[in-house]
């Protein structure tokens, strides 16, 4: 009996573990037959937006549509908040601005907010130089305006004219009085923008360079070569073939990578501006060059004698060289030809440029620059009045519209002014436009950028010198104006080189949501750029994830003030991390925001062009001022959203 007993306990256990089997294995195939329709993920990589969004699904696929992000749980992962450091030149930042009086300071309105911000320890790796220069940039400011209200006075008193020679000259060529022999300069007041060209004329003997200097380095170091152009001919410099060479140079850095033409296929896909990086064609033609800035000058060498059937250089051949300045680089046309592009390098931006130095073996017959930046005489402006801000309703702002500019663009904020900020909305205060400007490392633009914003009111200087990788500020500047200073219900970010239709922008706001709103063109999926030779590259320490949450692009983009009020709080408690590029970063700390429990409602709009102008437009890039004015005739005249292009 108790060996029966014991049989039967045997028996039960293996009928148990074979029940239990069997339920496990179907339950297995039930779940696997439910998962066979849905997306397979193309990597075991979480995206970010999986991260911030776990149970939404692939909702936000789709561009057309306008999708709603429902409301989340809070983010798994902890937040660890930096601390705050004391940044050499901080404290001068914040302290000189007690000599100003009250209506003098109306261009700093944002700035006090901002020292938190730069003392952050985790800040962007290139706040440290940006504070420390800006304070020297700062100081000499402050000295300047100092001396010229003193000069006023004592002007008063005496009746005497105090006018004085402006500092960015209306003349823009400057031509060589007599032929240079290996060495020439060229002053740049006020250094170069977009479509600034500088032309150079001359008879190569040997090898020779081009180079654009800053000329205003660190105190007691060597200016930086933002762009050194080196023509080496053979039998020089050990070089057995003619060879461009391409660098820049800093004095923390030294120099980079070196980009050589020819390159016998060695470089890389990228283009700069949507043009090669070296012209390597074999056959040589004489078709004119891609840009107007390169003017008649280069085409009067069309046509030139040369050694080679590759190389725009020869010992003893006249050439005609024009450097000119692009979007996104440096660009070299020779006798009508484009031969090479430099893209721009990090804290060595065109604006920096105060000096063209031209070395070497050669005979230079002239050398001119044309398109430079040339600030206003605002005794000559018979419509100041109808220019300057207008005073803003003590009511809450609709739309405040915050412009990314840098100190030397004058041209380009005046093409605005007197277009698209000419709106009823705009005039009437209801909207208002502000320009958000780092300071220069040249006291000459800062100086007449002073001038500027006492004029028409409507510029905040920025407490740091306004380099490319730290446009992440201004974005948090933007809302920190827009919420503290004007509070708006709504805050929009451009450009100074965008054209934006703000009825249109006011007309489709009116249907959309009131609260966590995003508009304009959205970005589903993207992935991070890990090449890094990019000038977006980002390393996986950076972002970890295999796509960003859905942004915004750049050039054009509209939220609600509840998005812009959680970014400043978030920053005040060192809550959000900084991240260099500034319309991914927005859809970071957007993405933050709807993890807090809040809903997003993005509106997605393929008329905010990121690119270039297409018709029925709400937003055109890239528009140079003739653009930005031929948009705005268009539409007074023909009422049509029309492209000038």
């Amino acid at each position: 009996m108790k060996f029966l007993v014991e049989k039967m306990k045997k028996w039960s256990g293996g009928v148990f573990i074979l029940a239990l089997a069997v339920i496990l294995l179907v339950r297995y195939c039930l779940i696997d037959d439910q998962t066979e329709n849905l997306p397979q993920k193309s990597s075991t990589k979480q995206s970010a937006y999986e991260f911030f969004n776990p149970n939404d699904g692939d909702a936000n696929e789709n561009a057309d549509v306008t999708p709603v992000i429902k409301k989340v749980e809070p983010a798994p992962a902890p937040i660890i908040k930096p601390g705050l450091i004391n940044l050499e030149g901080l404290s001068e930042l914040f302290d000189y601005q007690r000599m100003l009086s009250m209506e003098e300071s109306v261009p700093l309105l944002a700035w006090n907010h901002m020292r938190s911000l730069l003392s952050r320890s985790d800040g962007l790796p290139e706040t440290a130089q940006g504070v420390k220069e800006a304070a020297i940039a700062w100081k000499d400011l402050i000295s300047a305006i100092m001396k010229e209200k003193a000069s006023k006075v004592a002007a008063n008193r005496s009746n005497t004219d105090n006018s004085e020679v402006r500092d960015c000259p209306s003349v823009t060529m400057n031509d060589t009085s007599q032929y240079c022999h290996k060495s020439c300069t060229l002053q740049l007041p006020c250094g170069l923008v977009e479509d600034s060209s500088i032309t150079v004329v001359g008879i190569p003997n040997g090898s020779f360079q081009i180079k654009l200097l800053s000329g205003v380095g660190s105190r007691g170091s060597r200016p930086p070569i933002i762009l050194n152009f080196n023509v080496s001919l053979p039998g020089e410099e050990l070089t057995e073939e003619s060879v461009i060479v391409q660098n820049s140079w800093t004095t923390e850095l030294g120099w980079g990578k070196s980009e050589r033409c020819p390159n016998h296929g060695e470089a890389s896909e990228q283009k700069v501006d949507g043009l090669v990086i070296c012209n390597q064609q074999i056959v040589r033609s004489t078709m004119n060059s891609s840009h107007p800035s390169s003017g008649n000058a280069t085409k009067t060498f069309q046509g030139s004698a040369h050694a080679s059937a590759s190389f725009p250089f020869a010992e003893g051949n006249l050439f005609g060289a024009t450097l000119w300045a692009g979007a996104e680089g440096f660009h070299m046309t020779v006798n009508g030809r484009h031969e090479t592009s430099f893209a721009y390098r990090e804290m060595l931006e065109p604006w920096l440029v105060s000096e063209v130095e031209v070395v070497g073996n050669l005979t230079i017959l002239s050398g001119f620059a044309k398109d430079l930046p040339v600030s206003e005489d605002f005794d000559l402006i018979m419509d100041i009045k109808q220019l300057k801000a207008p005073p803003v309703p003590k009511k809450r702002l609709l739309m405040l519209v915050g412009v990314f500019s840098t100190g030397n663009n004058f041209k380009r904020r005046m093409a605005l002014r007197r277009t698209w900020m000419q709106y009823p909305a705009v005039r009437s205060g209801n909207v208002a436009v502000r320009f958000f400007i780092g300071l220069h490392k040249n006291n000459q633009v800062n100086a007449e950028l002073w001038r500027e914003a006492q004029a028409y009111g409507d510029i905040q200087f920025m407490p740091f010198v306004d380099y490319y990788s730290l446009i992440s500020l201004k974005t948090i500047a933007i809302c920190i104006f827009g919420t503290k200073v004007l509070p708006a219900k709504y805050l929009m970010k451009t450009d100074d080189d965008a054209f934006v239709r703000i009825d249109e922008v006011l007309s489709n706001l009116k249907s959309k949501e009131k609260k966590g709103l995003v508009y304009g063109r959205i970005a589903f999926g993207s992935e991070p750029e890990r090449d890094k030779e990019n000038k977006w590259y980002v390393s996986e320490k950076e972002w970890p994830y295999e796509t960003y949450p859905p942004w915004a692009h750049g050039p054009g983009y509209i939220i609600t003030r509840d998005i812009a009020k959680f970014i400043v709080l978030g920053f005040q408690k060192l809550e959000l991390q900084l991240f260099k590029l500034e319309d991914v970063a927005m859809g970071i700390w957007i993405q933050r925001f709807n993890a807090s429990g809040q809903a997003v409602h993005y509106a997605n709009d393929e008329r905010f062009n990121n690119v270039g102008c297409d018709l029925d437009y709400v937003l055109a890039h890239y528009q140079n001022p003739r653009l930005v004015l031929c948009l705005w005739k268009k539409l007074q005249q023909d009422n049509k959203p029309e492209c000038c292009e």
